[in-house]
Protein backbone atom coordinates (compact mmCIF):
# COMPACT_ATOMS: atom_id res chain seq x y z
CA UNK A 1 0.00 0.00 0.00
CA UNK A 2 1.27 3.46 -0.84
CA UNK A 3 1.72 5.75 2.07
CA UNK A 4 2.07 9.51 2.00
CA UNK A 5 5.82 9.14 2.63
CA UNK A 6 6.22 6.79 -0.34
CA UNK A 7 4.32 9.18 -2.60
CA UNK A 8 6.51 12.08 -1.42
CA UNK A 9 9.70 10.11 -2.12
CA UNK A 10 8.42 9.13 -5.60
CA UNK A 11 7.53 12.75 -6.35
CA UNK A 12 10.99 13.90 -5.25
CA UNK A 13 12.66 11.25 -7.43
CA UNK A 14 10.50 12.20 -10.41
CA UNK A 15 11.31 15.89 -9.90
CA UNK A 16 15.04 15.16 -9.67
CA UNK A 17 14.86 13.05 -12.85
CA UNK A 18 12.97 15.77 -14.73
CA UNK A 19 15.49 18.39 -13.57
CA UNK A 20 18.42 16.25 -14.75
CA UNK A 21 16.73 15.65 -18.12
CA UNK A 22 16.11 19.40 -18.52
CA UNK A 23 19.75 20.21 -17.65
CA UNK A 24 20.97 17.71 -20.23
CA UNK A 25 18.92 19.47 -22.92
CA UNK A 26 20.35 22.85 -21.92
CA UNK A 27 23.88 21.44 -22.02
CA UNK A 28 23.26 20.15 -25.54
CA UNK A 29 22.09 23.62 -26.62
CA UNK A 30 25.25 25.16 -25.13
CA UNK A 31 27.39 22.60 -26.95
CA UNK A 32 25.69 23.34 -30.28
CA UNK A 33 26.18 27.09 -29.82
CA UNK A 34 29.89 26.63 -28.97
CA UNK A 35 30.36 24.41 -32.04
CA UNK A 36 28.83 27.12 -34.25
CA UNK A 37 30.99 29.82 -32.68
CA UNK A 38 34.20 27.80 -33.08
CA UNK A 39 33.35 26.98 -36.70
CA UNK A 40 32.74 30.67 -37.44
CA UNK A 41 36.16 31.61 -35.99
CA UNK A 42 37.91 28.64 -37.66
CA UNK A 43 38.75 27.03 -34.30
CA UNK A 44 38.55 23.40 -33.29
CA UNK A 45 36.46 22.45 -30.27
CA UNK A 46 38.43 19.87 -28.32
CA UNK A 47 36.81 16.75 -26.86
CA UNK A 48 33.49 17.79 -28.41
CA UNK A 49 31.89 18.70 -25.11
CA UNK A 50 31.13 21.40 -22.56
CA UNK A 51 31.30 20.83 -18.81
CA UNK A 52 29.10 22.53 -16.23
CA UNK A 53 31.26 24.85 -14.14
CA UNK A 54 28.58 26.38 -11.95
CA UNK A 55 24.98 27.45 -11.62
CA UNK A 56 24.62 30.89 -10.10
CA UNK A 57 23.42 34.44 -10.49
CA UNK A 58 25.01 36.49 -13.27
CA UNK A 59 24.16 39.99 -14.46
CA UNK A 60 22.44 40.16 -17.83
CA UNK A 61 22.71 42.94 -20.44
CA UNK A 62 20.23 45.07 -18.46
CA UNK A 63 22.21 44.72 -15.22
CA UNK A 64 19.70 42.43 -13.51
CA UNK A 65 20.92 39.30 -11.78
CA UNK A 66 19.50 36.14 -13.32
CA UNK A 67 20.05 32.45 -12.74
CA UNK A 68 22.61 31.23 -15.27
CA UNK A 69 24.60 28.15 -16.14
CA UNK A 70 28.29 28.56 -16.93
CA UNK A 71 29.98 25.82 -18.95
CA UNK A 72 33.69 25.33 -19.62
CA UNK A 73 35.19 24.02 -22.85
CA UNK A 74 38.57 23.87 -24.56
CA UNK A 75 39.55 24.79 -28.09
CA UNK A 76 42.66 24.86 -30.22
CA UNK A 77 43.93 26.90 -33.14
CA UNK A 78 46.96 24.88 -34.23
CA UNK A 79 46.16 21.51 -32.71
CA UNK A 80 49.12 21.78 -30.34
CA UNK A 81 47.88 24.01 -27.51
CA UNK A 82 44.66 23.90 -25.51
CA UNK A 83 42.91 27.16 -24.71
CA UNK A 84 40.00 27.50 -22.26
CA UNK A 85 36.66 29.09 -22.94
CA UNK A 86 33.34 29.58 -21.18
CA UNK A 87 29.76 29.89 -22.33
CA UNK A 88 27.09 31.51 -20.13
CA UNK A 89 23.46 30.61 -20.66
CA UNK A 90 20.19 31.93 -19.27
CA UNK A 91 18.01 28.91 -19.79
CA UNK A 92 18.24 27.94 -23.47
CA UNK A 93 19.52 31.38 -24.48
CA UNK A 94 23.25 32.04 -24.80
CA UNK A 95 24.39 35.24 -23.15
CA UNK A 96 28.07 35.19 -24.02
CA UNK A 97 30.93 33.03 -25.14
CA UNK A 98 34.34 33.98 -23.83
CA UNK A 99 37.59 32.69 -25.30
CA UNK A 100 41.00 32.96 -23.70
CA UNK A 101 43.59 34.88 -25.73
CA UNK A 102 44.92 32.70 -28.50
CA UNK A 103 47.36 33.15 -31.39
CA UNK A 104 45.87 33.68 -34.81
CA UNK A 105 47.19 34.32 -38.26
CA UNK A 106 46.27 37.56 -39.99
CA UNK A 107 45.32 36.61 -43.50
CA UNK A 108 45.77 39.22 -46.25
CA UNK A 109 42.69 39.90 -48.32
CA UNK A 110 42.49 37.89 -51.52
CA UNK A 111 43.55 39.76 -54.63
CA UNK A 112 40.63 41.05 -56.60
CA UNK A 113 38.96 44.02 -58.18
CA UNK A 114 37.59 45.34 -54.90
CA UNK A 115 41.05 46.09 -53.40
CA UNK A 116 42.42 49.48 -54.34
CA UNK A 117 46.00 50.50 -53.65
CA UNK A 118 46.34 53.75 -51.70
CA UNK A 119 48.64 55.34 -54.31
CA UNK A 120 46.15 54.56 -57.04
CA UNK A 121 43.32 56.10 -55.02
CA UNK A 122 45.32 59.26 -54.33
CA UNK A 123 46.13 59.67 -58.03
CA UNK A 124 42.48 59.37 -58.96
CA UNK A 125 41.25 61.81 -56.33
CA UNK A 126 44.08 64.39 -56.45
CA UNK A 127 43.53 65.18 -60.11
CA UNK A 128 40.45 67.20 -59.22
CA UNK A 129 42.38 69.41 -56.79
CA UNK A 130 44.85 70.74 -59.37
Amino acid sequence: MLTLENILVLMLLATAGAWLWHNHGLREKALERVKQHCAKLDLELLDGNVALKRIGFVRDANGRKRLARVYNFEFTVTGEQRHPGTVTQFGPHTMQIELAPYPFEIKPPPPGDNVIEMNQWREQHNRWRN
